[in-house]
């Protein structure tokens, strides 16, 4: 199985590498056929997935443990939230957080399409505190309930097949209700085959995605060029920290760099929260917390049909939920490997409700800072840098501009610009690590401690193909990819989901019995 993912992930590599230009044509209309195929049945499926943690949140099934009925949490919860939050969000929130906010907030419809059409539909189509709001929440409903739904579902899906049922930690364990036995077989191999597939293009398009960002860094603390020499000189330099990180296992490496990536966090938190319009801030923040409550399940279930909403919708949502959907696999795994002896009620309230409630914290303080610096801008709202930025599509620069307008670009912002660096680089570390380990967990039929060389071989692979990605389209190439890897990846989550709800339904008269392969 090692073999064949890595055969056809090789393939892809040389047809993208050596045929970059027929690459990006196929790419193009792979991704174009995919949004406008199947946008209705991402939305449908992902709010599906959502509603089935509700059911499970409020069912008996709830009291059911990750394991025998007497084990225990291995991990605190503290070490347990830092790793959940860290592996399933990462740089993206840190790429995203200012500049999509931003560009939901402007309204000069420059990309052929709306800004924002859920603003608009609301009558918010002037640059202001109302467009603002609306700005925040679809920024947060984008990476808020329904996108952690996802993992939820593939991670307790994992866990509970491997720690109650004693079956293999990968994917194919989810099929056993199904096929018994034959899991072990070539259709449990293909299973399998597709999670590693989503898993390496997912980790590879946030490791595209960081790089340009920390280049932009780079450039303002060291004065080296950003370019794509230096990008590529970062994935190798990431990539080898990943791999050191992942040999050295979960106890170690990957919880301890969680954990130091929250501390310094809370302090970049801390600064622009204090060092920006407090007050505005944590009342925006009430306002985005009701209107987000309020309109959640509707915006989960609009489906566009104007051509210029439909292109943004395709652009947006459904490239976050292909993203989400791409990524369960990785996370969902490692999710599932550090949750071991929790209940069912209390792993998708956790998993579900506090790294939402951490990236609604961190969007609204730093998206809600740039919309400030925009809307009070001196020539007129919108008529600020932060603005032009995005509107020229130079996302990673928009973060560093923000933080401009909070500390200058003196000591102070010098000192900030490294930790955000800092942040952006040990965060894919832990990403990337963690995607690793999952990798060569799924491969060796779930081994938890699975061999190093296997580590070291797919830590390489995903750098491998991140650069790739890079150097033939950069992050349309990426994207694309990942779109396009979570189309079979979904059709996967929907299979884990029905045997997991399968095996639950049996949970009170089951015929198996915790027992261990």
């Amino acid at each position: 199985m090692t073999l064949s993912s890595g055969l056809l992930i090789l393939l892809f590599v040389i047809f993208t590498g050596f045929g970059s230009d027929s690459a990006s044509v196929v790419f193009g209309a792979a991704r174009a056929w995919i949004e406008s195929t199947f946008s209705g049945y991402y939305l449908t499926t992902v709010m599906g997935l959502l509603v089935i943690c509700v059911f499970i949140v409020f069912s008996r099934y709830g009291n059911v443990r990750l394991g025998t009925d007497d084990s225990r949490p291995e991990f605190g919860r503290f070490s347990w939230f830092s790793m959940l939050f860290s592996a399933g969000i990462g740089i993206g929130i840190l790429f995203f957080g200012v500049a999509e906010p931003m560009f939901y907030l402007d309204n000069s419809s420059a990309f052929g399409y709306p800004n924002n059409p859920h603003a608009d539909l609301a009558g918010a189509t002037a640059i202001g505190h109302e467009r603002a709001i609306d700005a925040l929440r679809v920024t947060v409903f984008h990476w808020g309930l329904h996108g952690w739904a996802i993992y939820v579902i593939v991670g307790m899906s994992l866990a509970y097949f491997a720690y109650r049922k004693g079956l293999p930690l990968a994917l194919r364990s989810a099929l056993y209700p199904f096929i018994g036995d034959r899991i072990f077989g070539p259709l449990g191999h293909l299973f399998d085959i597709f999670g590693v597939l989503g898993c390496v293009f997912g980790v590879a398009t946030s490791l595209g995605l960081g790089v340009s960002q920390m280049g932009v860094g780079i450039e303002r603390l060291f004065g080296i060029n950003d370019g794509l020499t230096t990008q590529l000189i970062l994935i190798a330099a990431i990539s080898t920290l990943s791999i050191i990180s992942a040999v050295t296992g979960v106890k170690k490496g990957i919880r301890i760099i969680s954990m130091l990536n929250i501390w310094v966090s809370v302090v970049v938190v801390g600064i622009f929260l204090f060092g920006g319009p407090t007050l505005w801030l944590v009342k925006t923040f009430g306002e985005t917390l009701y209107d987000y409550t309020v309109n959640v399940i509707p915006m989960g279930l609009w489906y566009a049909e104007e051509p210029g909403a439909s292109a943004w919708q395709q652009a947006w949502t459904i490239f976050y939920w292909g993203w989400w959907l791409a990524w369960a696999p990785f996370v969902g795994l490692f999710i599932a490997r550090i949750s071991k002896g929790r209940t069912l009620r209390e792993f998708v309230l956790g998993v579900l409700l506090v790294p939402t409630l951490i990236a609604f914290i961190w969007l609204v303080i730093f998206g809600g800072n740039a919309i400030h610096q925009e809307i009070n801008a001196a020539g007129g709202p919108g008529s600020g840098n932060i603005m032009e930025l995005v509107r020229n599509w130079n996302l990673p620069a928009a973060l560093f501009a923000t933080s401009d307008g909070i500390v200058g670009t003196g000591v102070f912002g010098w000192m900030l610009s490294a930790m955000m660096v800092f942040l952006l680089m040990s965060w894919f570390v832990t990403s990337s690590d963690s995607g690793t380990l999952v990798l060569t967990t799924i491969l060796s039929l779930g081994d938890d401690e699975p061999p190093k060389i296997f580590r070291v071989f797919w830590g390489v692979v995903i750098g491998l193909v991140a650069a790739v990605l890079l150097v033939v389209g950069g992050l349309k190439a990426l994207q694309t990819a990942l779109i396009a890897a979570a189309l079979p990846v979904s059709v996967v989550i929907l299979v884990m989901t029905a045997g997991i709800l399968l095996s639950l339904f049996r949970e009170p008269g089951d015929p198996y019995r915790p027992r261990r392969r």
